[in-house]
């Protein structure tokens, strides 16, 4: 019997530090590497399932570190993007890859309409009913939520090294990013604005869906993860990223000066 006949077993988000008050909502949707009993394998070796291609190395332990000097909530998701990549929408052929990088995917390839509903409904639909829950919520309480959502990226893509170490993206609302941009001078990083992807990649799916129909401010913030990829680098990079992200909302919270 299949996912897709059973009754399916839910992967809520997880919710840490929920009665943050600061007005940040950190998401990290690529967080684990887990695949549930329920997908086997997806027919990857450990190797494989242990790389970037099944999550994003660094990105939750960085997070995290974010969310204790920001004093925010942070929402993950507990499976890996191979058995449903939470930042696409259910009708993108990346939101259930059959190929992912120069990964062949055997688990996903030539899935029936079914078995994707299922995965939809067991993976999707619950992580962004939580992090939607969270977010009203904090609306209700007038916090003014701005949504952060946090990844992480290989140093080499298709064999060519890539320069930036800190990718700025944004979707329609462009207004936090060059706040955080513009913020990033003196980090010793060397940034990109919508580098090493943008909306037209789409990579902005969680902002499109969480954040613009509120009228959020929202910025999606990639790391190269050869820059977090201990503990202690993770927290070295929290240290240098926390206080951006606050000059970055504390200046488009300031009116500018009249000339």
């Amino acid at each position: 019997m299949t996912l897709a006949e059973a009754a399916p077993e839910t992967f809520p988000a997880v919710i840490e530090n929920a009665g943050a008050e600061s007005r940040f909502v950190l998401v990290c949707e690529h967080a684990s590497h887990r695949i549930p009993e329920a997908w086997g394998d997806l027919g990857l070796s450990r190797q494989q399932r242990l790389a970037h291609v099944a999550w994003d190395p660094g990105a939750l332990g960085l997070s995290r570190g974010l969310a204790r000097r920001l004093g925010a909530v942070l929402v993950h998701a507990p499976v890996s993007r191979l058995v449903y990549d939470c930042n696409r929408a259910p009708d993108q052929p990346g939101a259930m890859a059959e190929q992912s990088e120069m990964h062949e995917i055997p688990g996903n390839r030539g899935l029936c309409t079914k078995e994707r509903a299922a995965r939809t409904a067991a993976v999707y639909t619950p992580f962004h009913a939580d992090l939607r829950a969270e977010i009203v919520r904090r609306i209700a309480l007038g916090l003014a939520p701005v949504l952060v959502t946090v990844h992480s990226f290989t140093p080499i893509w298709h064999g060519v090294p890539r320069e930036v170490e800190f990718g700025i993206i944004h979707d329609r609302d462009a207004s936090l990013a060059r706040a955080v941009l513009a913020e990033s001078r003196g980090t010793g990083l060397v940034c990109g604005l919508n580098e090493p992807y943008s909306a037209a990649d789409d990579v902005t799916h969680t902002l499109r869906l969480q954040a613009l129909p509120y009228g959020l401010a929202n910025v999606m913030l990639e790391i190269r993860n050869d820059l977090i990829a201990t503990p202690e680098a993770e927290e070295a990079m929290a240290d240098r990223l926390a206080p951006v992200l606050e000059r970055a909302l504390a200046s488009l919270s300031t009116p500018a000066m009249a000339g």
